[in-house]
């Protein structure tokens, strides 16, 4: 298989499995979280609150933090060896400390080929002004 014949599936990968966070995100599926998030998961969310796996998903759990709706845009992905990053645009519909917030954001989120599969190891998203 050719390098490129390689980064194209390492695209696809890191695509459905960006698409499958985002999902169990707005459906609370706190298991299927666990499950994507590495251990060593670093979220820094546009607010500037830096989170952990565990933390992280605490806050989906405790309903502090609830994700409505999240569309991405733009999106590039860019593959280095076992490691995609993902960039672009997004949309997030959010409840956060009891008040609804729409944030329109540019983000990172980086992946890494890991056993038994991809995980996501990183997050940053800066607040584009309303």
């Amino acid at each position: 298989m050719s390098d490129s014949e390689n980064d194209n599936g390492m695209i696809a990968a890191a695509l459905r499995a960006e698409d499958a966070r985002y999902a169990a995100q707005m459906a609370g599926d706190l298991d299927a979280l666990d499950a994507l998030f590495a251990d060593d998961l670093d979220y820094i969310h546009s607010s500037t609150v830096r989170d952990t796996k565990a933390s992280f998903i605490e806050s989906l759990r405790s309903g502090k933090v609830v994700y409505r709706n999240m569309t991405r845009a733009d999106t590039n992905v860019r593959v280095f060896g076992n490691v995609a990053i993902i960039t672009g645009g997004a949309v997030f519909e959010v409840t956060a400390g009891g008040a609804d917030k729409t944030l329109n954001v540019l983000f990172h989120s980086v992946w890494i080929k890991r056993e038994p599969g991809l995980q996501f190891v990183s997050w940053q998203a800066t607040r584009l002004p309303d």
